[in-house]
């Protein structure tokens, strides 16, 4: 299919005019052109139409090429300008390929138009193929140093949290269904539980959330949430749903992907505040190398792509320059975070992906996602099982720096029967498994801590007591578990805030274990 070529034609002469025309025309493209012969003309083409270059005579009865490249200044628009015209002379030329002009070509000479025409659009294609790029690259690296920013708050959060959570927990569970504190602990607990998931949507973002990538069909994942999101648009919004019967294969974490969708379709139908048509489509895409070129990050080859597409309001330029960006809403105050679409910023990148929108203003949007394929079975979910009783008698050692967090675990550890060794750091720690005559059960432990981390802790302590379990905590994100060893070694895990019921369910699974 021949490529199309949109020509603004500022010539005086119609003869002329369709030499140039015909000259274009030998490359094989489709011109379509507009001809013009004076400014207010000229400015109004511009500002009305999408032209890929500008060819202008030098001279022209009310104006000249020198004035017709203010024009096209003015416009602020970074289109190519040619000179072709018999009149120009070799000095005038330079001086105005100087003050802006891409070339001239002699009428005389019209073979040399076609090519000068190609080297310029390739040129400019270029160009914005490197300024994509470098914008890119600018978000990218803000995102990762906003992300180090979030993942550090998040740590100090959580371990507030756990502890407002937990003791909220514990007291509630002391109070009978009549007490009047009763519901004002409740509300204690629901406003903790938003705060961690606010911790969560920062983790999200900062693209350093844990998660469980496995491979996925997409089509099946969105199947599972079709329901959930209906209920999400209300009776005024149409879903559409246009899927591909036979989708390639992704690697990612199936909770991460319905974040994705989620916060899309919530986006989109804030943007139809008066009802509309939400269309979701899959498909199988290839992207090749000039996309690549074009896209941060991104590996030619094939992708499943996630389209989300609604009916709306649509954005202006300036809008969708700062939609990324952590905290940057367009809603009220108390209508939203402004981390919709920083997260599934984060979570795309995360799965080695990326995300174009296409919007106008009273148009609409459209976001796709590209997620690459990969070349393996559809891996089921990992399921543990839940334990039959949660109390016991064994022997905790507690390692915690923090000592809010230490005394919240340990009240949890035995109020379920458990004896309790508490120490504020791995020298303690030791010192106290040395001393211990009885078997110590489960080492629980805390990741980052001075000087020696948890997983190091546990590699020293099971020289000593070979049969001691470990189950580490953190509120810090994947990367620091990944650094300092948990996943790699195989240790269980568990992400704080921490509350009664988590802490008590994962020490009861990891003591469980050892029996199996």
């Amino acid at each position: 299919m021949s490529e199309s070529l949109h020509v603004l034609l500022v010539e005086d002469s119609a003869s002329d005019a369709k030499l140039v025309i015909r000259e274009l025309r030998r490359t094989g493209r489709i011109v379509e052109h507009q001809r013009v012969q004076e400014p207010e003309a000229m400015r109004a083409a511009l500002l009305a139409s999408s032209w890929d270059i500008v060819i202008c005579d030098w001279y022209l009865p009310r104006f000249n090429a020198l004035e017709a490249m203010r024009v096209l200044k003015d416009t602020g628009q970074d289109i190519p300008f040619i000179i072709v015209s018999g009149t120009v002379g070799e000095e005038a030329a330079v001086e105005a390929v100087r003050k802006g002009a891409s070339d001239y070509v002699l009428k005389d000479q019209l073979g040399r138009l076609a090519p000068a025409v190609e080297r310029e659009l390739r040129e400019r294609k270029l160009h914005a193929a490197l300024a994509r790029s470098e914008e890119q690259l600018r978000q990218a690296q803000k995102m990762e140093a906003v992300g180090r920013l979030a993942g550090g708050v998040a740590h100090d959060f959580n371990n507030i949290l756990s502890v407002i959570l937990s003791y909220s927990e514990l007291i509630k569970a002391e109070l009978s269904p009549e007490d009047p504190l009763r519901s004002d602990v409740e509300e204690i607990c629901k406003a903790g539980k938003r705060a961690a998931d606010l911790t969560r949507q920062l983790l999200m973002f900062s693209r350093q959330q844990l998660v469980e990538p496995r491979v996925l069909d997409l089509g099946e994942v969105l199947a599972g949430v079709d329901k959930m999101l209906q209920r999400i648009l209300g009776e005024d919004v149409e879903l559409v749903t246009l899927r591909s019967p036979s989708l390639g294969r992704v690697r990612a974490d199936a909770g991460s992907i319905e974040q994705v969708m989620m916060n899309l379709v919530v986006n989109a139908r804030d943007a139809m505040p008066t009802g509309g048509t939400l269309t979701i489509e899959t498909s199988n895409v290839f992207l090749d190398e000039d996309y690549a070129r074009e896209h941060f990050g991104v590996r030619p080859g094939p992708h499943v792509m996630l389209a989300v597409s609604d009916t709306g309001v649509g954005m202006d330029k300036e809008t969708q320059a700062k939609m990324f960006e952590p905290f940057f809403t367009t809603k009220p105050k108390d209508k939203g975070t402004g981390l919709g679409l920083s997260i599934v910023f984060g979570i795309v990148q995360q799965c080695g992906g990326s995300i174009s929108v296409h919007s106008k203003p009273r148009s609409g949007t459209t976001f796709k996602v590209f997620l690459p394929c990969v070349d393996a079975e559809v891996e089921g979910a990992r399921r543990s099982r839940p334990p039959a009783a949660l109390r016991g008698s064994e022997t905790v050692l507690l390692v915690e720096d923090d000592e809010a967090v230490r005394g919240v675990a340990r009240g949890i550890l035995q109020r379920q029967g458990h004896r309790v060794l508490e120490a504020r750091n791995a020298e303690e720690a030791i010192a106290l498994v040395e001393r211990s005559k009885d078997p110590i059960h489960l080492l629980l432990t805390d990741v980052v801590m001075p000087r020696t981390s948890g997983p190091e802790l546990a590699k020293a302590l099971a020289k000593i007591q070979p049969r001691i379990r470990v189950l580490c905590m953190s509120g810090y994100t994947d990367d620091s578990i990944v650094r300092h060893g948990v996943l790699e070694g195989g240790m269980a895990y568990l992400q704080k805030p921490i509350t009664s019921a988590t802490l008590t369910r994962k020490v009861r699974e990891v003591l469980d274990a050892e029996k199996k």
